[in-house]
């Protein structure tokens, strides 16, 4: 294959992500009747928090300073084994799969290690609530994948996702759709969005994932808040790809349907903060159990 449409894919994989936040935040507005910040206020966000200095306390170490870096280098990686608009990868091999969800976890490990390390009983309390529901919503998510790599056959992700995957729905669709929606179910918790946890609060009493950055400033919040972008596309790639399989083999054409399935979604996502309240905390497990459920189920119907 060309290294022309991998490389494409990197490309799309390095600019989108923020473009996702811009389409979510402005459906928001729409909905509530606002005008809204623009839909690139993101890559605006960004360039801003680029420009600033960064303020480090004396009780923090080597950690702290490095959790900004290794969480979306992790990320980064990541991508590089999602299929975006080609049906292989940049870089593939069998059980990929696996190695993606454990970057995916050294992120959210390097994160929770920087907020202790400055030693804030606030940042350990959120801490504390991301590595909880984290052990949630992890077991649903590979349930999910679980099942996809049933029906195809697979444990490589740009096999998984694949043109196996079409043909796939056609002989387990119910599965495949009960999967979906537990997926659906862990991007929203993975990515701190609505119901599991609001993104624009600052609230002691419901912060998870924001509490943790508190203490980042300038350039280090800049790549923590890029990170979270990322995965958050990454999650979504994963969706769009699981949920609309064409693979015409025109680059461009795949390109357009990838990025308007992201789209979509992003605007999905805006609905869903824009009509649900935030659950309360005590909540949050029975949705995540939901979610493995569902993707449990999915796995009993092509288990044979």
């Amino acid at each position: 294959m060309s290294v022309i449409p991998l490389l494409l894919s990197l490309g799309l994989a390095l600019v989108c992500p923020p473009l996702l936040l811009g389409v979510i935040h402005k459906t928001k507005a729409i909905l509530t009747g606002r005008v809204g910040a623009p839909v690139l206020q993101p890559y605006y966000d960004l360039w801003k928090l680029l420009q600033k200095g960064a303020v480090y306390s004396r009780t923090t170490s080597w950690v702290f300073r490095a959790g900004p870096l290794v969480s979306p280098a992790a990320f980064l990686t990541a991508a590089l084994f999602v299929p975006l608009t080609t049906p292989s990868a940049l870089l593939s091999f069998w059980g990929d799969v696996v190695l993606w969800a454990y970057l995916i976890g050294v992120a959210r490990f390097i994160t929770v290690l920087a907020a202790l390390d400055t030693g804030s009983s606030f940042e350990g309390m959120g801490a504390s609530r991301e590595v909880t529901f984290a052990s949630l919503a992890e077991p649903a998510l590979f349930v999910a994948l679980a099942v996809i790599a049933k029906v195809t056959g697979s444990v490589q992700l740009s096999e998984m996702f694949g043109p196996v995957l079409g043909q796939a729905w056609r002989t387990a669709g119910p599965a495949l759709a009960l999967a979906a929606a537990s997926f659906f179910l862990v991007l929203l918790a993975e990515n701190a969005r609505m119901p599991v946890d609001d993104p624009t609060t600052h609230l002691e009493l419901t912060m998870i994932h924001e509490v943790m950055v508190l203490d980042h400033s300038g350039p280090d919040f800049a790549f923590i808040l890029y990170g979270s972008a990322l995965k958050l596309f990454l999650f979504s790639v994963l969706l769009v790809r699981l949920l609309v399989p064409v693979h015409i083999g025109v680059v461009w054409l795949d390109l357009v349907i990838v990025v308007a399935g992201l789209l979509g979604l992003a605007v999905l996502i805006g609905i869903v903060e824009s009509s649900m309240a935030r659950l309360r905390l005590i909540r949050v497990p029975q949705l995540l159990v939901t979610s493995g459920v569902l993707a449990a189920v999915g796995l009993l119907l092509v288990w044979r």
